[in-house]
C-alpha cells in the first residue's frame, strides 16, 4: 500500500489536531470520542489507539517495546501517564517528531490495538457500516438532497 498519496500526514506541512484527527479516522472502523475533559480518543472496536489532547495539544499512542525504549530517550517524549507501563508514549508537543514518523507510529498503534480488539465488536461495526451504506442507497434523491442541504446550513 502506498501511504504517500492521499495521506493527510504527508500532504500537509503544519502538524495540527485537525490533520491528526483526519488521519486517525481514515483507518477502517476507527471512531472518535471525547473523554476525560479534553482528550479526543480514537478507537477501533472500543479500544483506544490514539489519545489527542485538545486544550494543551499533545498525543499518546501505543508502541512496540523496542520503539517505546527508543522514543522515551528523545526530548519531549515520555511514558504516558497511567498507561506508560503498557508501552504508551506521550509527545508533549505535536512536533516532537516529524510527520512521516508520526504517521507510521499511529499506524502501528492502530494495528496493534485492532489485532487485540474483540472480533465480535469489529464484526458488529462492519455490519453497522454496511447497513448504513444500504440505507443511504435506498434514500430517495430528493430526501438525500434535503438532508445535505440541512447539514450544510447547520
Amino acid at each position: 500500500m502506498d501511504r504517500g498519496e492521499g495521506n493527510p500526514i504527508q500532504m500537509r506541512n503544519a502538524m495540527n489536531v485537525d490533520t491528526i484527527r483526519e488521519f486517525c479516522l481514515s483507518f477502517p472502523q476507527a471512531t472518535e470520542k471525547l473523554q476525560w475533559g479534553d482528550e479526543l480518543c480514537f478507537k477501533v472496536g472500543d479500544k483506544i489507539f490514539v489519545m489527542l489532547g485538545l486544550d494543551n495539544p499533545r498525543i499518546c499512542f501505543k508502541c512496540s517495546p523496542e520503539t517505546f525504549a527508543e522514543l522515551i530517550e528523545r526530548e519531549d517524549i515520555r511514558p504516558a501517564p497511567y498507561v506508560g507501563r503498557y508501552r504508551w508514549v506521550m509527545l508533549d508537543r505535536l512536533d516532537a517528531i516529524d510527520w512521516n514518523e508520526l504517521g507510521e507510529l499511529i499506524r502501528q498503534s492502530y494495528e496493534m490495538v485492532a489485532a487485540k480488539a474483540p472480533k465480535r465488536v469489529l464484526e458488529n461495526m462492519k455490519d453497522q457500516e454496511r447497513a448504513k451504506n444500504e440505507r443511504r442507497k435506498q434514500r430517495p434523491k430528493k430526501e438525500l438532497a434535503r438532508h445535505r442541504s440541512a447539514r450544510k446550513n447547520a
